[in-house]
């Protein structure tokens, strides 16, 4: 069998495993790479070239900054301007994502737009009780739409300029591309509003995140029930408190208001006996006594508006963490109390719960410290300080988090202390990529390891933010997408169809292009597809008397409609996982959006690109 034949025969097998669904993505697409060196279409070097590909490395370091963006809670206000502007329209929800990815892939591509948005909008989903299979595919469709918005949406875009000045000495437009990208984005945006229930899975996958916006509300009452609250009181400098002992406030609290701790601006407590000016109190009560103590001791309640403070729960700069005392801790024994500082002196027990039930804690109305209890296994212990030394003294055996503080603070602090540095390396790792100035792959890099220097994220994050079925996959398949360039499968394939349809009607060239095009796309890089059928097609439109600029445009369209396959595109496998998508999930609703595509490449371009 000649290597074409051997390839065409691998290449259906892997699409008939992938379809099947019974074997991990991983395992075929290194299994493919495997078979192609076994049989001889590719060296060793060229089987593991994948691992070692600009596409991959691209991917990996956009994966670590989507985490950097999440973490520094851009992601989380992002999301709540979309609740704010969707309110409960299912349709006005999906309209404002899709158009927010198409944007900003516009600007930082559609993987980079996929990558960055996916953490949002599957959080999103659950928030609203809709299955993150519903929105992530269009979310994704969007992108590739969006792609044909400006001339640095996509690589390929890119090739179509130069191969229009190459061929008439004329350019396209930056904005130009919009001509066809709009209608798409209008259309994807459609058939997912009125066909989208229908043609989506509405499955829920394996493994979702838990909705944790709500958690200082929840919190507050779960640990502070009936009318109680929790309240941060701001010394000021004029206070006439500042110097004096804590002890000789505290007995004349009037009503019901107890002191819990004494705390710094991030939540750090402290221990010291007189009051300074910028400390704060937190303190127990009803709303009414809190404000009528704190203005008989000219202090300020901290609202919840207030540096993000959320039930004097959380803010930037500190939070809380709900922890259970494990079985045979060295916990068990020791006396806790609300207002106790932990022996790393960085963390103060809030609350101390048994059996979902307050120990009694206060030995007197008006009492300056309250009453210790032994700890037993099972307790519930909320501890609050900043996010830091949460992060670093919750990761204790002796304790067991009941939700990290790092999922707390990407849900609960919009716009975090790290959002500034993320928005600037995000910034510049737009500017690398627009303008050129070094390859997509090593600016995406860069902005990765800003990322991780500027403390945005830490190493371990980085780490934890790489989606190894996506990057395994992609670089297993890259020696498949390379093998049907080598072998001439895909010339012959583009040159026979093109041959075929090229005598008739223009616009049966145009279709014949945009097939082969878009069945090219489903199985190689969108951008490999446009290198190998851009010639072609220029051939073929000088010896019909075409314009350059029809054919260009049509091959455009058609290299964006990678719909069918998860493995068209790298952000088709993203939203593979988090949305449960099966691999024949693609092609339903792909489909749909593939006539759309058609439609504008075969019909619409000619209108607005004359024959």
């Amino acid at each position: 069998m000649s290597d074409i034949a051997v390839l065409l025969t691998i290449l259906t097998i892997t699409i008939v495993i992938f379809v099947w669904n019974k074997i991990p993505v991983e395992i075929v697409a290194l299994g493919v790479a495997l078979l192609l060196f076994a049989t001889g279409i590719v060296d060793a070097t060229e089987t593991f070239s994948g691992f070692g590909s600009q596409t991959v490395i691209l991917i990996a370091a956009l994966f670590v900054v989507a985490e950097a963006i999440d973490a520094a809670g851009i992601t989380t206000w992002m999301g709540g301007l979309l609740v704010r502007f969707a309110g409960t329209s299912k349709a006005r929800l999906i309209t404002l994502i899709m158009v927010f990815t198409a944007l900003l892939t516009a600007i930082i591509s559609v993987n980079g737009a996929v990558a960055a948005l996916l953490p949002m909008v599957v959080v999103l989903a659950v928030r609203l009780g809709r299955e993150p299979g519903q929105l992530l595919m269009p979310m994704a469709f969007a992108a590739h739409a969006g792609s044909l918005l400006v001339l640095t949406g996509s690589p390929v875009n890119i090739l179509i300029l130069e191969a229009a000045l190459d061929a008439t000495g004329q350019g396209i437009g930056f904005f130009e591309f919009a001509l066809v990208g709009l209608p798409l984005l209008a259309g994807t945006i459609l058939a997912a509003i009125y066909l989208g229930p229908r043609l989506l899975p509405q499955r829920v996958p394996d493994d979702t995140p838990k909705d944790l916006s709500d958690l200082p509300q929840v919190l507050l009452g779960h640990y502070w029930p009936e009318a109680h609250k929790l309240a941060r009181l701001h010394i000021p400098p004029a206070s006439t408190h500042v110097g004096r002992p804590i002890s000789g406030v505290l007995p004349t609290i009037r009503g019901g208001v107890h002191l819990i701790t004494v705390q710094s601006t991030d939540g750090r407590p402290l221990t010291q006996e007189n009051l300074d000016a910028g400390n704060f109190l937190v303190v127990r009560g009803t709303a009414t006594d809190i404000a009528a103590f704190a203005i008989e001791h000219e202090m300020r309640v901290e609202a919840d508006g207030d540096s993000g403070i959320a039930c004097g729960l959380v803010s930037k700069s500190f939070g809380v963490a709900e922890v259970l005392v494990a079985p045979r801790s060295n916990l068990i024994g020791t006396n806790v109390y609300p207002g106790m500082v932990t022996q790393s002196g960085s963390l103060v027990v809030l609350a101390h719960q048994r059996s979902g039930k307050t120990p009694a804690t206060i030995t007197g109305a008006t009492a300056p410290r309250p009453k210790p209890h032994k700890v037993k296994a099972g307790d519930t212990l909320l501890l609050q300080g900043s996010w830091q030394a949460l992060d670093k003294h919750t990761q204790d055996h002796n304790v067991l988090l009941v939700d990290s503080p790092d999922a707390i603070r990407r849900q609960t602090v919009p716009l975090g202390p790290g959002a500034i540095p993320a928005l600037a390396i995000l910034l510049g790792m737009v500017i690398m990529m627009t303008t050129n100035v070094v390859p997509a792959a090593v600016a995406a890099l860069l902005a990765a390891m800003a990322m991780v220097l500027s403390r945005v994220v830490t190493l371990g994050q980085a780490h934890r933010s790489m989606a190894w079925q996506t990057l395994i996959l992609v670089a297993g398949m890259i020696p498949l997408s390379a093998a049907i360039t080598k072998t001439g499968t895909a010339t012959l394939l583009a040159d026979g169809i093109v041959t075929l349809t090229g005598g008739g009607s223009p616009y049966l060239l145009l279709l014949g292009l945009f097939i082969v095009t878009a069945v090219l796309g489903q199985l190689i890089s969108n951008t490999a597809t446009a290198l190998i059928i851009i010639p072609i097609g220029l051939s073929v439109a000088t010896e019909a008397g075409l314009s350059p600029f029809t054919v260009l445009m049509c091959v455009s369209v058609a290299s964006a409609a990678a719909l069918l396959t998860p493995i068209a595109t790298p952000a088709n496998m993203m939203i593979m996982r988090p949305a449960g998508y099966k691999f024949g999930d693609y092609w339903k609703f792909g489909g749909v959006v593939m006539v759309l595509y058609l439609a504008v490449g075969v019909f619409l371009v000619p209108v607005i690109w004359p024959f």
